[in-house]
């Protein structure tokens, strides 16, 4: 199907396109969020509402549950070889594709040859580098065939941008402008910034959907969206700001869901750019930021200051790394040092709402950094043309909001190794960073590469690329008539499909 920006498919039509099963009940998820996605191409796509979006109707071969196990999606099982440099795939003999088509293997190495192509601008390649040919023996049999031990392929894999697309869709080149995925729902209409319709996949393999669709509706003011829930014309919502969430447990009907999550607030420096390709500059911002008060202004203290290893596994205590105590002090000498004793002028680029905490940020950082004399620009940003500048590398600093990953790895391979894909986003590599990141993608033992990464880790803080501020939570808030969603700790919405509305 294709989607027309003007179309609005209202839920009695949905069933003339044959895309939705005989409902189990004549139920509607009414869905409400402030950002829309900018885009439908899974492989491209890099901001957290497409990436919430797309894993709703593609699937990749596998996926996380909310503990972060891995779990069988296209594919029901998996098997590394003994010198772990073949993995192969047994496909789900059911799986299908929203038109009724079988997902076979020959649709899985399309998938991953166009991730591989580097026209593609595939968001997430680098993780998949290792991938060198593909075999498919079978309809249902998919053997990757790695130059090398690659022990976190496995996680990369269970990421939308690794979904698995019709073979078909990329050789007519209708990839990204028609949606046909093997996920529970099918995208049946979407009018961007405005709203979007989904209706059930009959095909998907996953098991039944209880209801009919999700309608969301894109509400950029999340009071209004506090408002939609309370009068009951919305079952369902995303929340981003935490003054409004720390409302929603005053809302009669209502729960508050409050998630710890591995995605990081960060302020990007872009080391490829005067001055902050001299390391006493980047170390100086550093030290002259305050994280905790960031996180305790912008987020009313709903968080906590980090390091770059978010995930549970490798996270260490930040107030060992470089410079995580605010030291002006230091910061001044630094800037001295590289001959910046009366600081300089910088511009940085800031997304409109995404997160809606975004500009606070920018602005407690702003007046942290005039303690030391940098005059800094606050630049805001459509989220469209913000993702396109952070993709081009176009910016001297950024406060960005990025994804986090169980593996680090998988979370940091493509900007922080030299073969990265992202490079000119990260805008710094030494041969440090990108040694340990290879040894540790080798390195099978957890003791071996919990040190591995520290070592990775203690290294980034002190040559100080980027500046990390804070973990926060995602807030999912529910009216009572909607049972069973199940948050993760990566803002998965899939559980979506087996909620049950009463």
């Amino acid at each position: 199907m294709t989607f027309k920006k003007a179309s609005w498919i209202s839920g009695l039509a949905l069933a003339a396109f044959g895309a939705i099963a005989a409902p189990v009940s004549a139920e509607t998820l009414r869905f409400a969020w402030a950002q829309d996605a900018t885009g439908i191409d899974p492989h491209k796509q890099t901001a957290f509402p497409s990436l919430r979006l797309m894993e709703l109707v593609y699937e990749p071969l596998v996926r996380l549950d909310a503990d972060l196990n891995i779990v069988g999606a296209v594919a029901e099982s998996w098997e590394f070889s003994d010198d772990s440099k073949t993995l192969t795939f047994k496909l789900n003999p059911n799986a299908k594709f929203s038109d009724g088509t079988s997902v076979t293997s020959a649709d899985v190495k399309a998938t991953f040859e166009r991730i591989l192509d580097e026209a593609t601008g595939a968001a997430a390649r680098a993780n998949f580098a290792s991938i060198e040919t593909i075999d498919t023996p079978d309809d249902t049999t998919v053997v990757f065939n790695l130059s090398l031990a690659d022990v976190p392929l496995l996680t990369a894999l269970s990421s939308a941008n690794a979904s698995i697309v019709p073979a078909a869709a990329i050789a007519d080149g209708s990839l990204g402008t028609t949606v046909v995925g093997s996920g529970p729902f099918t995208l049946t209409s979407w009018e961007p910034n405005s709203r979007a319709s989904l209706g059930v996949n009959e095909f998907w393999a996953g098991g039944d959907v209880a209801y009919d669709g999700i309608e969301i509706s894109v509400l950029p003011d999340e009071s209004a969206i506090l408002a939609s829930l309370r009068s009951g014309q919305t079952d369902f919502a995303l929340l981003n700001d935490p003054l409004i969430a720390t409302l929603v447990p005053s809302v009669s009907g209502v729960t508050l869901n409050r998630t710890p999550q591995l995605a990081y607030h960060v302020l990007q420096l872009n080391a490829s750019h005067a001055p902050f390709d001299n390391l006493a500059v980047r170390q100086a911002i550093s030290c002259a930021i305050d994280r905790q008060d960031v996180l305790d202004t912008a987020m009313i203290g709903e968080g906590t200051v980090t390091g770059p290893l978010t995930m549970p596994a490798y996270a260490t205590d930040p107030a060992n790394l470089f410079c995580y105590q605010q030291d002006l002090d230091k910061a001044r000498e630094l800037m001295a040092e590289a001959g910046f004793q009366n600081g300089f002028e910088a511009t940085v680029v800031v997304a409109t709402g995404e997160p809606p905490t975004a500009a606070s940020e920018a602005q407690v950082i702003q007046a942290q950094l005039a303690e030391i004399g940098i005059k800094l620009d606050i630049k805001m940003m459509e989220l469209s043309v913000y993702v396109d500048t952070w993709l081009k590398g176009d910016f001297d600093m950024a406060v960005a909001l990025n994804g986090g990953q169980p593996d680090p790895f998988t979370m940091y391979n493509r900007y922080w190794t030299k073969a990265g894909n992202l490079q000119h986003v990260a805008g710094y590599i030494d041969d440090t960073l990108d040694e340990l990141m290879l040894e540790g993608r080798a390195e099978s033992d957890l003791a071996k590469r919990r040190e591995i990464f520290a070592a990775f880790e203690a290294h980034l803080a002190e040559t100080s690329p980027w500046v990390w501020l804070y973990t926060a939570y995602a807030y999912s808030a529910l009216r009572d008539n909607v049972t069973g969603f199940v948050p993760t700790p990566q803002g998965s919405l899939f559980s979506l499909a087996n909620v049950t509305i009463n």
